[in-house]
């Protein structure tokens, strides 16, 4: 459901119509993703090719070696140098698929992984290379049948055989494809399992993640409560010293009606003390949040903005409450930012995500050079962090600011 709200109005309007450049985007997304991964599975069937040549060399080096060198260079200098330039070039193929992991790796681990991937390489070429076969016999029937008029073995193109084999046709594409999303997530396995960290090693990398990020929240909750205390020094309590100051200037007035202009002053600046109190336990937690739910507090964001905010909404059910309350942090900080510093005339705000993610995206067409690493956004960061989340802040001169948050709900 889509949700638009201006805060020049304080107007909410709801609509069930998706935005079709949002279909479109996330269409184009999809092809190029599609494509980056054929172009991927098909360079891997080449490289499958490079490495039998290597695994057939390194197989007779390694067996001169044990032979002749008594075992003390089981892996030549030549096989490992080799062994390692493939799997660089294997990783950097890998990236099309998806997978960015990096770790380190010995010459024996790098080999393994060679061994293990070749079939699976080949695999892919394989099919690959009759859905080629496929889609050509599929051209010459189309060519023969509508074209040409030479049919092909004879068939003649009634309606019943076209209908089958389009059929035929579209199931064994669909089998194939298939088998290429298959093969693609077994090169991902088989690069994590051979290339990637121990379980020694992946351990002590969490438990150093986890103690950053234990500090980081502890830094955070200090900059916020420095924060809440300037927010009250430097409005609520300097209304209040004038408040204070009006009433005492009314009890020694003896002019009455001097006395009822003071009070009449003082009731006004009650007033606005009230509306800075209520704005500061506003931006320290909202109410709505915990009663309605992430929507109904982000479209008050979307209503106390001072540049107008349309937010897009596609979250099935209720995420996690530490979820719920960093997505509206990073929403409201970057919707503040805009408003404050960008110079942008509108904001666009979308959350969208399933029962295991949320993902969080808020755009501005302001003048952008947002820093990353400035109080606001690296608080962001390390709330993020924290839910095990990623955050990333994308702001180039000129603009547009793109922020963008992944906060995983299991």
């Amino acid at each position: 459901m889509k949700v638009g709200a201006r805060a020049s109005s304080g107007r909410r309007e709801n609509s069930n119509v998706t935005d079709p450049s949002d279909d479109a985007r996330v269409l184009r997304r999809g092809v190029r993703a599609a494509a980056r991964a054929a172009a991927g599975l098909l360079l891997g069937a080449f490289t499958a090719v490079m490495e039998i040549v290597l695994l057939a060399a390194a197989a007779l080096l390694m067996a001169y070696a044990l032979a002749f060198s008594r075992g003390q260079r089981a892996v030549p200098r030549v096989v490992a140098d080799g062994a390692r330039r493939l799997t660089e070039l294997e990783r950097r193929r890998l990236a099309l698929l998806g997978e960015t992991g990096a770790a380190e790796y010995g010459p024996l681990r790098a080999l393994a992984y060679l061994v293990l991937r070749v079939p699976v390489g080949l695999l892919g070429g394989v099919i690959i290379g009759l859905i080629a076969y496929g889609v050509e016999i599929g051209v010459e029937l189309a060519v023969s049948w509508w074209i040409t008029g030479d049919y092909l073995d004879g068939i003649r193109p009634a309606w019943w055989i076209v209908l089958y084999t389009a059929i035929a046709g579209l199931v064994l594409l669909f089998l194939a494809v298939q088998g290429l999303v298959g093969v693609a997530a077994l090169e991902r396995a088989v690069a994590r399992r051979c290339l990637g960290p121990s379980p020694l090693a992946e351990y002590e990398r969490r438990i150093a993640q986890l103690s950053v990020t234990r500090a980081e929240v502890v830094d955070a909750v200090d900059d916020e409560r420095r924060r809440i205390e300037r927010d009250l020094h430097d409005g609520v309590q300097q209304r209040l010293v004038a408040l204070g100051m009006l009433i005492g200037r009314a009890r020694r007035a003896g002019d009455q009606e001097k006395a009822s202009d003071l009070l009449r002053q003082a009731h006004e600046e009650s007033q606005r003390a009230l509306a800075d109190l209520r704005e500061v336990t506003w931006r320290v937690y909202p109410a709505a949040l915990d009663g309605e739910g992430l929507q109904v507090a982000l479209e008050s964001v979307a209503e106390r903005s001072a540049v107008p905010v349309a937010i897009g909404y596609d979250v099935p059910g209720r995420p996690p409450h530490a979820v719920e309350t960093a997505a509206y942090f990073v929403v409201c900080e970057a919707v503040t930012n805009a408003a404050k510093h960008s110079g942008a005339r509108r904001v666009r705000v979308e959350v969208a995500g399933s029962g295991t993610m949320i993902g969080v995206r808020i755009e501005d067409d302001g003048t952008g050079g947002a820093d990353p690493t400035g109080g606001g956004l690296a608080g962001l960061a390390r709330r993020v962090a924290a839910l095990d989340g990623t955050f990333a802040v994308h702001s180039p001169p000129g603009g547009p600011t793109v922020i963008t948050a992944e906060l995983p709900c299991g």
